[in-house]
């Protein structure tokens, strides 16, 4: 009796010691994650001003080698932000179409079709890829609560070369998938599109939603495929390392920015370069793009050396 009480008592000793340690290694694993999340990613960063060091005539060909198409996806309960995007930022891309889910009389788009939004995505870019290929370089693909300046993405592709694998934006991790979230927009160079658009023949690799066990966001299943194809997710920051695609409107930051910087709100904030913000209404539309392209303050002067010019017949303000 007394020798199964004391094998009852080293099981319950040991046992617990055993419970210690696999808690203390899960907080030690769990710290180590947290301490290399930032350094799991690849980082792109904005060009170095050198770059802007060009003689007068290199410029302007420089300028028009820069040829970004916007993909912006809506559904029918979206028109009215979708009529703000039409009115301000999508007037700045070389050229933007509108993918819907269906006909919508108000507004010109091409049909998709589907209100499942990775089939949209999916469409969306094979018909841009499709048409356009030989037209432009790049392809930026955005939600209608998204406001972008695309004349600073143009400058953060100067050095980066199209024919090369691109997949850039704001990147967020789901377990061991590095993924652009779609709320910060979602930039693939040519070369990118032609290797998604070489996908769909493998349909183990980069499956419909309707194949997947539980639902996935388009964002994440674009990821998985491009991953399939040798491209992975690249998030994109300025020459201070700030994040130039952003999830979260300029009022959230400035928000946030009180509370941990308020003795810097303005600086603490966001980059100066900053490409895309996400959550606007459709006031704040227009209010970033009198912020953005409209107000000016007398006195101070931004002598950019190099301008993107827009494309021929655009109605570009």
């Amino acid at each position: 009796m007394l020798s199964e009480s004391s094998l009852f008592l080293k099981g319950v000793l040991l046992g617990s010691t055993f419970c210690v340690l696999m808690t203390m290694l899960g907080h030690i694993r769990m710290d180590y994650g947290k301490s290399r999340r930032h350094y799991e990613h690849r980082h792109l960063q904005a060009p170095n001003e050198d770059i802007l060091k060009l003689a007068g005539g290199e410029r302007p060909e420089l300028s028009k080698s820069f040829r970004v198409y916007c993909i912006i996806l809506v559904k029918p309960k979206d028109v009215r932000l979708w009529a703000a995007v039409k009115e301000t930022w999508a007037k700045h891309c070389d050229k933007a179409e509108f993918f819907s889910s269906e006909n919508v009389k108000v507004l010109e788009s091409v049909n998709m079709g589907t209100n499942d939004m990775w089939l949209m995505m999916r469409k969306a870019y094979k018909y841009a890829f499709d048409k356009y290929r030989d037209q432009y370089n790049w392809f930026f693909l955005a939600r209608p609560t998204t406001f972008a300046v695309i004349e600073n993405l143009k400058y953060f592709l100067l050095k980066k070369n199209s024919s090369q694998p691109f997949y850039l934006g704001h990147t967020e991790k789901s377990g061991d998938l590095e993924y652009v979230s779609v709320g910060g927009g979602i930039v693939l160079s040519i070369e990118s599109m032609k290797r998604l658009n070489n996908l769909p023949s493998i349909p183990e690799k980069c499956p419909e939603k309707g194949r997947m066990v539980w639902e996935v966001s388009e964002d994440k299943q674009l990821a998985v495929c491009l991953k399939y194809a040798g491209v992975v997710a690249e998030n994109a920051e300025d020459s201070k390392g700030k994040d130039v695609f952003n999830t979260k409107s300029v009022g959230i930051f400035i928000k946030e920015a009180m509370t941990n910087h308020p003795n810097q709100v303005v600086e603490g904030c966001c980059s100066d370069m900053a490409i895309t913000f996400n959550g606007l209404t459709c006031n704040q539309m227009y209010v970033m793009m009198y912020g953005v392209y409209h107000l000016r303050a007398f006195g101070h002067v931004f002598n950019d050396v190099l301008v993107f010019l827009p494309a021929n017949g655009s109605d570009n303000d």
